[in-house]
């Protein structure tokens, strides 16, 4: 059933719904392919460097040449390791033998100038479109090299009339991924071509305005995304690398946002190198932004022990990151994930306890698993979420799997003193449906790095039976095994590591369960500790300690 808000979000979909069908009706029009026509650029000012675009994409894993491949067939129907965003996208250029694929990869282009030079629905995505200029712009130098006049003038008026398209329509595009890409692909074309400064002029004026709205005070997304800031750091870094080597007047904005990025990401990165998996976050290839920070010597650090709703602490010997934030306004809800105060936990290097990550690069099935309190180390009562999500589908097409209700997180904690670290807060999330407070409490032992957590279900008012069930996904590939006393669980890291997990005065299921944090589903193993409580407040008291 619609709330007021909801049916006003329904209403406005539509709307920009019925302007997006017929729009797309008028692009494939002549008249309107013709008016994205304009002036023939001379030349390229400079041709930037063409490995910066590994930073942006994770297809180093792959190579191929394509000297070997018929140019002829190239555009043909692909293996689903290509999909057709991606290869028309061009992000796999910097796979490329760049001494001997030139000539091949000039006649795939010219054939894709002439197949596809005009408006097509998911070939002229802005996302793809946009990607695709970066793309040839970064390898402009290898692509036009040798080439004929007729080719260079015809790659040049492509990457124009993509670019003018892009401008045309800057302010139709919801998405704040997306419009990055867009001012990202107008900033370097502004650089390249002088005939076309204006482009970078919009570009640096739209993303200042993206990321005063983006950013909260310190720098973090306002969608508490971890995926979110590692994505905007790489396009930002692109940009200022490009503005530099085009020695241009470098924004102080830029500059700013930049830095305050890195502090983050530095003070958030876990000891394998990836980011916590809260709301919407994935596992993510860091190794190109951890190369730019050692490079640049950058010592980004963070004094605070809070960022973003996330709050944290890292050692040589254990790292724990707490989920202890307010969902983000309705705007920016799109990758959130229903699990207030869960929590992933690092011994020595080893992820221990993670939440199932997002399951953006698997299927939308896997994101609205993901999206589940259920889905992440915490507390569910009757099988049900804290957030509910809008589930019109006319809503989610036009703003995404965006959330309805919210809730508040109180009497927040943090102690840190030489003995222990303590981390204590509540969320009355499920306080209007069943009556209850959750309040979670997390302490490290310093000495022995032992981690002890104590869960209290506070019960406002009485009422009917409540089921609860306090959720610990391991990650995957660690085993466990209940002990004989039902109240513990034996965690082999491996061969001669393992930590004992035990809870007290309760029993304790193993369940299967799956991780969503890559790029296909893994199954792994979940501590389940599971009861029903009436009238009465529950206190669960938990630990998880080295075996001896």
């Amino acid at each position: 059933m619609f709330n007021l808000k909801s049916i006003y979000f329904y209403f406005l979909a539509l709307h920009i719904s019925t302007i997006k069908f017929l729009k797309k009706i008028y692009f494939t029009t002549n008249i309107y392919n013709n008016s994205l026509k304009s002036k023939t650029p001379e030349q390229f000012y400079f041709y930037p460097n063409p490995f910066l675009l590994s930073s942006i994409t994770n297809y180093r894993k792959y190579s191929f040449k394509i000297s070997e491949l018929d140019p002829n067939i190239f555009w043909l129907k692909k293996s689903n390791i290509w999909n057709e965003k991606e290869l028309h996208s061009f992000l796999w250029l910097n796979l490329i033998d760049r001494k001997n694929d030139g000539k091949s990869l000039q006649k795939i282009i010219d054939n894709w100038i002439i197949k596809y030079s005009k408006y097509k629905k998911n070939l002229w995505e802005n996302s793809v479109l946009s990607r695709r200029i970066i793309s040839w712009v970064l390898n402009a130098e290898i692509i036009l090299q040798n080439g004929s006049f007729y080719f260079k003038r015809n790659f040049l008026n492509s990457i124009i009339s993509q670019a003018n398209h892009l401008k045309k329509n800057i302010k139709f595009e919801k998405s704040y991924t997306k419009r990055l890409e867009i001012f990202t692909a107008l900033i370097l074309t502004g650089l390249v071509f002088k005939e076309y400064r204006n482009n970078f002029d919009v570009g640096i004026k739209e993303l200042e305005k993206l990321v005063k709205t983006f950013f909260d005070k310190d720098g973090f997304p306002f969608t508490r995304n971890p995926g979110d800031l590692i994505f905007f750091s790489k396009y930002l870094m692109l940009s200022r690398k490009c503005i530099e080597d085009a020695h241009e007047y470098l924004p102080e904005f830029l500059e700013t946002i930049l830095e305050e990025n890195f502090r983050n990401l530095k003070s958030i990165m876990a000891p394998n190198n990836q980011t916590p998996l809260f709301n919407g976050g994935t596992e993510t290839d860091l190794q190109e932004l951890n190369k730019f920070l050692i490079e640049n010597k950058s010592n980004f650090k963070n004094n605070n022990n809070l960022i973003g709703g996330i709050h944290f602490f890292i050692n040589n010997k254990v790292a724990i990151f707490f989920e202890a934030g307010e969902p983000p306004n309705k705007n920016f809800s799109q990758s959130y994930q229903s699990g207030p105060l869960s929590f992933e936990y690092y011994l020595e290097g080893s992820k221990i306890i993670t939440n199932c990550g997002f399951g953006s690069n698997i299927s939308s099935k896997a994101m609205l698993l993901s999206r589940l309190t259920s889905a992440q180390s915490t507390l569910t009562l009757n099988d049900t979420s804290v957030t509910k999500f809008e589930r019109n589908k006319l809503i989610n097409k036009i703003f995404g799997n965006s959330i309805k209700n919210t809730f508040k997180v109180i009497n927040y904690d943090y102690i840190n003193n030489k003995d222990k670290i303590n981390f204590t807060a509540s969320h009355n999330g499920y306080e209007k449906n069943f009556g209850c407070i959750h309040k979670r409490e997390l302490i490290i032992d310093k000495t022995e790095n032992k981690l002890t957590g104590k869960d209290e279900i506070k019960k406002r008012k009485d009422g009917k039976p409540i089921s609860y069930n306090l959720r610990f996904h391991l990650y995957p590939g660690l085993t466990a095994v209940k002990t004989m006393s039902g109240n513990g669980v034996l965690i082999q890291i491996s061969k001669n590591k393992s930590l004992l997990f035990t809870v007290k005065d309760e029993l304790i299921k193993l369940e299967k369960s799956i991780f969503l944090g890559g790029n296909k589903i893994l199954d792994n193993t979940c501590i389940t500790i599971s009861g029903n409580l009436v009238n009465k407040d529950k206190f669960l008291h938990w630990e998880i300690k080295k075996n001896i």
